[in-house]
């Protein structure tokens, strides 16, 4: 199958007096048709930025400075301003962690709604403010009718992300690219939109990228995962195998950190030291100063091994065996 979205060799700096912050070094994804891609890592792996620099979000001092971005055939790191306006909101959609990245404070959220429709359909305003009603009702507000003509200020922060999240799906868009968007919300509330989700990628193949630090939602929506340290990927396979054998030692570190029904009261393992700093890594593997399987070799840059048809590791010793041994 023809992959939707194609990203090669991508790379984003954020250009500081200090030197380069390299936030991505190097991510290299593939995406198809319907497929949801969860992205996972601590914070400052690199995932929000990978996304961001996918749909020419990110703002100076930041700037992409290697790879290529291929949606449908075409490098949006070439394309213009007016074209990724055109394919912004109809057929890439977005949704923050921070819902009023989305909202603007002094419009009501008719208006909003609206004219996103309107940006890039021809349509009546009656028939837009229609799709909107739906919409917010599809993702859980309650009284649309009342509460469409509210302002941003007027809703929780939970229902204000339902609200992006009812804008990010109003054109039926062939990708999402969503940053921790059920942060927000309440337990109910985000099962609701999970679910919601879910249906709209199966009637109507769009693809979504799902960035979180929440290995459990990745694990109920996403049908690959991909594991990103100090901006580099580390891992890549289908989420159940990954989940259940994890072949990089941190990704097993990440699982071991989540609290567990099957241990109550016990005291949670978890990867000792901090994140690197992506200003100055340490040499090789990124990992290593916080990793119990270090080896000598570490020390240059460790290899991508298979482990499996579709499964990826980036490491000198992978905890599963690589195909072949």
């Amino acid at each position: 199958m023809t992959a939707l979205l194609e990203v090669t060799g991508l790379k984003t700096h954020f250009l500081t007096r200090a030197g380069a912050v390299r936030a991505v070094d190097g991510v290299d994804l593939t995406l198809r048709a319907g497929e949801v891609l969860g992205l996972v890592g601590e914070s400052g792996s690199g995932k929000s930025v990978t996304s961001f620099s996918i749909l020419g979000l990110v703002d100076p001092p930041g700037k992409v400075v290697g790879g290529s971005v291929r949606f449908k055939g075409e490098d949006l790191i070439q394309a213009s301003p007016e074209r990724l306006r055109q394919l912004r909101g109809r057929d890439i959609a977005m949704i923050f962690q921070d819902p009023m990245l989305t909202l603007t404070p002094v419009l009501r959220i008719e208006t909003q709604m609206v004219e996103t429709v309107l940006a890039h359909e021809r349509t009546s305003y009656a028939g837009a403010r229609e799709r909107a009603l739906d919409m917010l009702a599809r993702v859980g507000i309650p009284a649309p009718q009342e509460r469409i003509r509210a302002y941003p200020h007027q809703f929780s922060g939970g229902m204000r992300q339902r609200v992006a999240i009812a804008i990010a799906m109003l054109h039926g868009p062939s990708l999402i690219l969503a940053d921790e968007p059920t942060t927000a919300l309440d337990v109910t509330i985000q099962g609701q939109v999970l679910s919601e989700m879910q249906r709209l990628v199966a009637e109507t193949g769009t693809a979504m990228i799902w960035v979180s630090h929440d290995l459990a939602v990745v694990e109920a929506i996403a049908d690959r995962i991909i594991v990103m340290y100090a901006g580099r990927v580390v891992e890549e396979g289908p989420v159940a195998e990954v989940i259940a054998r994890p072949g990089h030692p941190y990704t097993r570190g990440l699982l071991d950190s989540t609290p567990s029904a099957a241990t109550p009261g016990g005291r949670l393992r978890q990867i000792p030291g901090m994140a690197p700093s992506v200003l100055n890594l340490p040499p090789g593997c990124p990992f290593a100063p916080r990793c119990a399987h270090v080896r000598p070799e570490c020390s240059t840059p460790p290899p991508v091994r298979r482990l499996g048809p579709e499964r990826t590791v980036r490491c000198f010793a992978p905890l599963i065996p690589e195909v072949g041994q």
